[in-house]
């Protein structure tokens, strides 16, 4: 498996501590079914598994778009290119990228978004909580738009479903741990963990630029077939 793809899982792995303190408000108010503590684990397992098709489909939007760069002979300049982006998302106040979201999203789509998600949260079915896990990942988040960036480089659609995959499944010990216990996720962890975003996003962002240098340093910045010519 190409090194970068494996990257993606270390990312969530590493990134759900901060997903666990920003999704911590959604995952104390899921819907719980009644029934058995199995389908109270399903139900949670399906919100989870939900989160991460979102991610897949957003993977292979990013790879798509990565792919007309590489179409163009630009695989070095596509990696530079999102490593300088994540540095600009950490850099950027978080007000101005709020502002210009709401600029980018019209008010229509945010309205039947709130709607939908809300009739979701009334039910208590195994697929509602499918439902909302899907709601979820398109929800905006840091840690998305940096792993959506790592998908990009991929230069390749399938490439970046894959990468997608594997980061959402790297969210998941921690997330449906957090989703099962529930009351013990709060607040607290959300401003233990929120500092671990921007210096992981850093590190992604340097090895990303020195990936596209194409230094000839092997797994870090390995030189590209171009360049042996």
């Amino acid at each position: 498996m190409n090194i970068d793809i494996f990257a993606a899982f270390i990312i969530g792995l590493a990134g759900s501590l901060h997903c666990i303190g920003m999704c911590g408000p959604i995952i104390l108010i899921l819907p719980t079914r009644d029934g058995s503590r199995l389908n109270y684990f399903t139900g949670r397992l399906l919100y989870n598994f939900g989160r991460t098709i979102s991610y897949s489909a957003l993977g292979v939007l990013s790879g798509f778009i990565g792919h007309s760069f590489v179409w163009g002979g630009s695989q070095r300049t596509l990696s530079i290119l999102m490593g300088v982006v994540i540095i600009l998302f950490v850099i950027i106040p978080t007000n101005w990228k709020s502002s210009a979201i709401d600029k980018i999203v019209p008010a229509k789509i945010t309205d039947l978004f709130k709607s939908f998600w809300g009739r979701l949260f009334r039910r208590s079915s195994l697929k509602s909580l499918w439902g909302i896990g899907l709601l979820n990942g398109f929800l905006p988040c840091g840690l998305v738009y940096i792993a959506m960036a790592g998908a990009a480089a991929t230069g390749d659609p399938l490439k970046g479903g894959l990468y997608m995959a594997l980061f959402g499944l790297g969210t998941f010990p921690v997330m449906l741990t957090g989703s099962l216990l529930g009351s013990l996720v709060g607040i607290r962890a959300k401003k233990i963990f929120r500092p671990i975003l921007p210096i992981g996003a850093i590190i992604i962002a340097i090895l990303l630029i020195l990936r596209g240098m194409s230094l000839g340093i092997p797994l870090i910045s390995p030189a590209y077939a171009s360049d042996q010519k």
